[in-house]
């Protein structure tokens, strides 16, 4: 597959180019350009006229383009499966679910679309705007940038360019390089819907490089990520020199407390499907499983019986609850991190080993508070993290002692003592009654602390690709 640049599909100025790999076979799919600084220049300067013409479509008309775009995404549904299938290595029913699930969030992000606009303050209502009218209108902001995961491609690609284009900024994409080809299938859609070419374009290669380039250039307005936190950093640094609005979906090192009241099978429950989901890889899912040590050994019997029971394998195949990790290269830093949490004092109980390729048992880990893992570092796969407690404020401060605050979930007890946990969790988002495995189209969704900037859902998402303009009917 190629870049898409001013409406054309392109290689690298100088030809090179990497394969995307399969990685539950490590069989290559496809080949993609390895972007050069040349290819980049000429991708802000398209962009640019692009965001001047695209600006000056009028909001029907982008809606219209996008729902074309979305009718086309849908009769390629089968096709868009299969590809983000091979290559991001999920099982079925989970790229089903992504590839339905982002056509939904594609179309309501072009319903609210249509209603979503300024205001109109009370005339009168201050002694120095006595006689004047004052409105305002959302404005696009101009160039955004938007920096994709591979966990989640095409939701992804929901929720950051779908919205940036409704609200009529001109679109770059970079797509993780693991997961560049239904971002670029999707693209190829856009323009063939209307879209103009050089109002979005995609591009392919090193992230750190692109990266750069992209948001260290005062041509562009908005850089919009989902990916770690140590990335999510230096995006910001690069930002900060021409203050481009900045939106950050980092990591986390999410919290599920347990608490002594609530019914295990349930809990168990909730931490086995929280965390098996997408093979442990997915930002929000619970991380530490905060459980009472007086209830410590029955929840790991009972979460070890469930993982005995799940087949690792082809994820083509219906029987397969969980597929390969990304790749070989996540595999063995997750190995890598289990070896060093071990050596700090944790207990593997179940699993723990690797497997060939990008495979990776489900574990069972039993940690202490003063683990790295208990904190800052942040496990990404099939790893159920037990720590134990003894009071509901040692749980609490357990949870809260992260620079991470994504989201979080609270289990067990009645709804006044779940919610008044929940209130004193610092994270983005806690569910009472789960995990924080949760997540809704119009839920505004982000962290506290290291965990990110701004909010994404509904019309959340809208506000941060847009600008607001105050317009002044002056009468007197």
């Amino acid at each position: 597959m190629k870049m898409l640049i001013g409406g054309k599909a392109v290689d690298a100025s100088d030809g090179a180019n990497f394969p995307v790999l399969n990685p539950a076979t490590l069989q290559t799919i496809d080949t993609v350009p390895f972007a050069t600084r040349e290819d980049v220049e000429q991708i802000l300067c398209n962009a640019q006229s692009g965001a001047r013409k695209w600006a000056a479509y009028p909001l029907h008309q982008r809606i219209r383009i996008i729902r074309t775009f979305l009718s086309s995404f849908a009769a390629r549904r089968d096709e868009l499966i299969s590809l983000l299938q091979q290559e991001t290595g999920k099982i079925t029913a989970a790229a089903v679910g992504c590839i339905d699930g982002s056509l939904k969030l594609g179309e309501h992000y072009a319903e609210l679309a249509r209603t979503f606009g300024g205001e109109t303050f009370p005339i009168g209502n201050q002694v120095e705007s006595a006689g004047a009218v004052l409105m305002t209108v959302r404005e696009p902001l101009g160039i955004v940038v938007c920096i994709l995961p591979y966990n989640f491609p095409i939701d992804a690609y929901m929720h950051k360019v779908i919205p940036a284009l409704l609200m009529g900024n001109s679109v770059i994409i970079k797509p993780a390089s693991d997961t560049p080809l239904t971002d670029i299938r999707c693209t190829e859609l856009l323009l063939e819907s209307g879209v103009p070419g050089n109002a979005v374009q995609i591009v392919t290669g090193s992230g750190s490089k692109i990266g750069s380039w992209l948001t260290s250039d005062p041509r562009i307005a908005m850089v919009n990520l989902t990916g770690s936190t140590q990335v999510g950093v230096q995006i910001a640094k690069c930002c900060a020199e021409h203050l481009h609005r900045t939106h950050l979906e980092l990591g986390g090192n999410d919290p599920l407390i347990i608490l002594p009241e609530a019914d295990l099978e349930s809990a168990v429950n909730e931490a086995f499907v929280s965390r098996i989901g997408n093979c442990g890889q997915v930002c929000c899912a619970g991380k530490r499983f905060l459980v009472p040590d007086v209830k410590k050994d029955e929840f790991i019997a009972r979460l070890k019986a469930k993982l005995e029971a799940v087949k690792i394998g082809d994820p083509t195949d219906p029987s397969v609850s969980c597929g390969p990790l990304i790749s070989e290269k996540a595999a063995g830093e997750l190995e890598e991190h289990l070896r060093h949490s071990v050596e700090q004092g944790g207990k593997i109980i179940f699993g723990g080993h690797r497997l060939q390729g990008a495979y990776f048992e489900p574990t069972i880990m039993e940690i202490t508070p003063a683990m790295d893992c208990a904190q800052n570092l942040e496990l990404f796969g099939p790893v159920w993290s037990v720590l134990p407690y003894h009071t509901v404020d040692e749980a609490v401060e357990l949870a809260n002692h992260t620079m991470y605050g994504l989201s979080s979930g609270v289990m067990g007890g009645d709804m006044v003592t779940m919610m008044q946990v929940a209130g004193r969790i610092q994270a983005g988002s806690c569910v009472v009654g789960g995990s924080g495995a949760y997540r809704t189209s119009d839920q505004p969704f982000g962290g506290y602390k290291m965990s990110g900037l701004g909010r994404e859902g509904g019309k959340y998402t809208l506000e941060e690709v847009s600008q607001i303009k105050c317009i002044v009917l002056k009468t007197t």
